[in-house]
């Protein structure tokens, strides 16, 4: 698996990459860790372990358990709550640590493992790094009353959505909804929170079997959510994804509305409402350019990062921002989570619909989403990308010729051979033209 910590956690096949003996020295690890860093001094450690809907995560989680509990730590277990509720209730419980398994938004024979700290922020690179280099290691196991002891949470998804009623500027009265739980996580949770906030609630993808998770349902397939709006006359559609860190939504007429789109709508209702911090957005090089150009127009100050919301995430604390994300629909609200989170996310959006009394594709344009191709090359060598002087050749006269109305990135994967391709343009055949062009140079250029 290459390094265990990717930007998210540690990821893989479940039972083949992430096995459970795996899982079980993890967890003994970060006990270990942990407590010489001194994270539990002075008192016996607890953790909180939550799980999407993935049938691996059944036998993951019972792996984890035994790890922290073998290694001392007072073990909560949350059950089925999305990925932001597990690192919300880390903090609102006073926990030490909190550990969700998902994959996001991979298929169902995937899993991973996320750590969380006592605040709900995810674990810093060098803690994980000390995580990993301890894996296997020798040591000396309590006894007796030393080992940590396992419970049950009670009333866990009510905590937590009446943590994120308290968010709600305005009612959701009126508005009716068709929610898309991508048989993950979020199947219990967003619909009730919906139900709670006042708007009327159609439900999709939230019947889990264990192996249905984001198969053909929630933030990567749009299309059962464009349908199931159509059909019941909804005024938005709302999706997830299986940990429910995700959120993107779908207008009253079936149009897609993205991350950056959604980004734009929020930060401008959090100017407005005097509650955006320095007037700043924290996003990724992955933003589309009209989603730049838009927060340029209204006077908002861009800060821009490597893609990964860890990356947004560190960006924000470091300048004292609260709002930023992903494109991808990963979008941070500090001031009410310490994570992206998709049913804040959704509820908030509705709630800015509310509060300006417009419908959301109005909302939506305000910001012009310019053409965007994403083309990956494979099998090439990607450490040449940025010193390959036929590809930056290519690069200067790509740029040259879409000048203000368009922009290009080349960026090498961070886990494959590969070098991602994405330009964007003023019309979509002059996008794809390029962007054909400049993947034809990567594969003469960095190609064996």
């Amino acid at each position: 698996m290459g390094r265990l910590f990717g930007t998210d956690g540690v990821r893989g096949l479940a039972n083949r990459d992430l096995t459970a003996r795996l899982a079980m020295d993890l967890s003994v690890a970060t006990a270990r860790v942990l407590g010489e860093e001194g994270a539990f001094r002075g008192h016996r450690p607890l953790a909180v372990v939550g799980r999407d809907t993935r049938a691996s995560g059944e036998f993951l989680e019972a792996a984890v358990v035994a790890g922290l509990a073998s290694a001392g730590v007072e073990v909560l277990r949350l059950g089925v709550l999305p990925t932001p509720a597990v690192a919300h209730l880390a903090h609102a419980l006073d926990a030490d640590l909190g550990v969700m398994l998902s994959a996001s938004h991979n298929p169902a024979p995937d899993n991973g493992i996320k750590l969380f700290d006592r605040d709900g922020f995810k674990l810093p690179d060098a803690i994980e790094d000390r995580i990993e280099a301890g894996i296997g290691a020798p040591w000396d196991p309590p006894t007796g009353a030393g080992v940590g002891r396992v419970r049950e949470a009670h009333g866990a998804v009510e905590q937590y959505v009446a943590h994120l009623m308290t968010t709600l500027p305005v009612s959701l009265d009126g508005l009716r909804v068709v929610v898309d739980c991508a048989n993950g996580a979020s199947s219990d949770v967003a619909p009730e929170a919906l139900r709670r906030a006042g708007a009327e609630v159609i439900t999709i993808g939230a019947a889990p079997d264990g192996l249905n998770i984001n198969a053909g349902c929630g933030s990567t397939h749009l299309e059962a959510l464009q349908a199931a709006v159509r059909e019941h006359g909804a005024d938005a559609g709302i999706a997830n994804d299986g940990d429910a860190d995700r959120c993107l939504a779908v207008t009253g007429s079936g149009e897609v509305v993205d991350g950056d789109q959604i980004m734009a709508i929020l930060a401008l209702d959090l100017r407005e409402a005097g509650a955006l911090a320095g007037d700043t957005v924290v996003a990724t090089v992955m933003s589309n350019l009209g989603f730049k150009l838009a927060m340029r127009a209204a006077g908002v100050t861009l800060v821009e990062t490597a893609v990964g919301d860890r990356y947004v995430l560190e960006a924000m604390k470091d300048g004292g921002f609260n709002f930023g994300g992903e494109q991808s629909g990963h979008v941070i609200m500090l001031d009410h989570a310490s994570s992206g989170d998709g049913v804040l996310t959704g509820l908030h959006l509705l709630a800015a619909m509310v509060r300006r009394g417009r419908p959301l594709d109005e909302l939506a344009k305000v910001m012009n989403r310019l053409p965007q191709v994403l083309i990956n090359v494979r099998d090439v060598d990607k450490g040449r990308a940025k010193t390959s002087p036929e590809l930056a050749e290519a690069v200067a006269a790509a740029e040259a010729e879409l000048g203000d109305t368009g922009r290009v990135l080349i960026r090498p994967s961070g886990t494959e051979p590969m070098v991602r391709v994405m330009v964007e343009a003023a019309a979509q055949d002059q996008a794809q033209a390029v962007a054909e062009r400049l993947a034809g140079v990567v594969r003469a250029a960095l190609g064996d």
